[in-house]
């Protein structure tokens, strides 16, 4: 499981894919989340600004599982 560092309170949905280089774009998102199947800490998500806090994980089949964590 890969871990992702946040500063901030949360993070979005399309915030994390592009940070973590998943996708190009802001705008690819919509796409990408009609397109895979992401989980968020277990349940389907495809709101792309679903928040991400600390001690969420996050599992996109074929790409791989992540850890939201703060500093």
């Amino acid at each position: 499981m890969q871990t992702v560092k946040i500063d901030t309170e949360y993070i979005t949905l399309s915030q994390f894919l592009k940070m973590t280089d998943i996708i190009q774009s802001g705008g690819m998102a919509k796409w990408f989340l009609q397109e895979y199947e992401v989980f968020v800490n277990g349940e389907i998500e495809t709101r792309r600004g679903r928040k991400l806090r600390i001690n969420d994980t996050i599992e996109i089949e074929g790409i791989g599982s992540f850890k939201i964590i703060g500093e």
